[in-house]
């Protein structure tokens, strides 16, 4: 069973600040926000052996360790001034992108949105554009470096994922855009639909999968896309409530049998053995896209740090790695670039293939770049 006694920051600070403020522009959309009320989730998924007791638990015990409340938290996030924050702006590339999508590539666009290309498909994992990871727009933590790119120069997307609903993931203002703009599916874990459908997504574009469930996107080629809900350790809510709805990892799969390309997408995750079954059922996989930062002693159940990146890529036998959660978002107490030094160190001693783009930089797996990009960027490389 899962027990949070204090929210992770990137509800906990977002939600303590907007709550309390007395600007009318920091509560101003806050309650479209939140999503849905958990009385609209809440009782609609007895059958998922992850859902008991009215919410969804990790397969693990997952603690959070008591420090005083969210009220204290945030003052202690408030007061440890800007370690987080790069010194210098961060270097940022503005995407080109192809006519059609390759057989694999991916763009990371900050944080853990990644636009990806597998098997000629472009799939978005979890689109954030707002400049704050709040339910207001004018308090919660805001971007370290711009979006480099902006909306209406997406492709055509074959699918969204999202792995779960805190605000650094699912995002209100994104999904509006995609909903109005786009004919994309949005895939996601069970109970995100109800924050969809408040958001007016039409239900014939909301797919809810829980673990071990997928879905197919058909292909006239054969080259079907299919997109498989997967085990993560974590936990979900955009208020003062938790776990009302379903968190995950994904793995998407495309391509011909004999050359088929497989990611695995973490999501927010802490580590857990559940990512060895993955990788035996799933794997190996091309390209994984984990998350390396935002990780503390007191989180430590449900927030991975690099070594821990590093052994679910090796149990889930990944090719490349693409570090995300980092850079973009201060949502923790280690220095802005300590994950991705400390990143680079481990998967050195590991024999771990890394791929270090700066925001915005397209990739192919055949073609990976390793610049230490973000030295120029940090205040000092600090321990982590």
């Amino acid at each position: 069973m899962s027990r949070f006694k204090v929210p992770f920051l990137a509800t906990a600070v977002g939600m303590s600040a907007a709550l309390v403020s007395p600007v009318t522009n920091a509560t101003r959309g806050l309650r479209r926000a939140m999503g849905a009320m958990p009385g609209a989730i809440t009782g609609k998924y007895d059958d998922s052996p992850q859902y008991k007791d009215g919410a969804f638990q990790n397969r693990l015990p997952s603690y959070v360790v008591e420090v005083g409340g969210q009220g204290s938290m945030a003052i202690e996030f408030a007061k440890k001034g800007d370690v987080g924050r790069p010194a210098a702006p961060v270097p940022l590339v503005t995407p080109e992108l192809p006519a059609q999508a390759a057989d694999l590539a991916a763009t990371w666009l900050g944080h853990a949105t990644v636009l990806l290309e597998i098997a000629g498909n472009w799939v978005l994992l979890d689109p954030v554009w707002s400049d704050r990871v709040s339910p207001s727009a004018t308090v919660g933590p805001k971007r370290s470096h711009p979006v480099p790119m902006e909306l209406d120069g997406l492709p055509e997307l074959a699918a969204v994922l999202i792995s779960h609903d805190h605000y650094d993931h699912l995002d209100t203002a994104t999904i509006d855009w995609l909903t109005e703009h786009q004919s994309v599916p949005f895939v996601v874990p069970l109970g995100i639909g109800q924050h969809l459908r408040r958001w007016n997504v039409p239900d014939d574009r909301i797919i809810e999968l829980d673990w071990e469930q997928s879905h197919v996107l058909p292909s006239a080629d054969g080259t079907d896309l299919t997109l498989t809900c997967t085990e993560a350790r974590h936990f979900s809510g955009r208020g003062l409530t938790r776990n009302h709805t379903l968190w995950s990892s994904w793995v998407a799969a495309a391509g011909p049998a004999e050359s088929r390309r497989r990611v695995f997408f973490g999501g927010d995750t802490g580590y857990t053995p559940a990512f060895k079954d993955i990788g035996a059922d799933h794997g190996p996989f091309d390209l994984t896209v984990l998350p390396i930062g935002a990780y503390d002693a007191r989180w430590a159940d449900i927030h991975m740090n690099p070594p821990e990146a590093v052994q679910t890529h090796l149990d889930v036998r990944g090719g490349i790695l693409l570090p995300i959660h980092w850079a973009t978002f201060d949502l923790a107490f280690h220095s802005w670039a300590a994950p991705v030094e400390w990143l680079v160190e481990e998967a050195a001693a590991k024999g771990v293939t890394v791929a270090l783009p700066r925001p915005g930089e397209r990739f192919e797996t055949d073609n990976i770049p390793t610049a230490d990009w973000w030295r120029a960027s940090a205040k000092a490389i600090r321990a982590s």
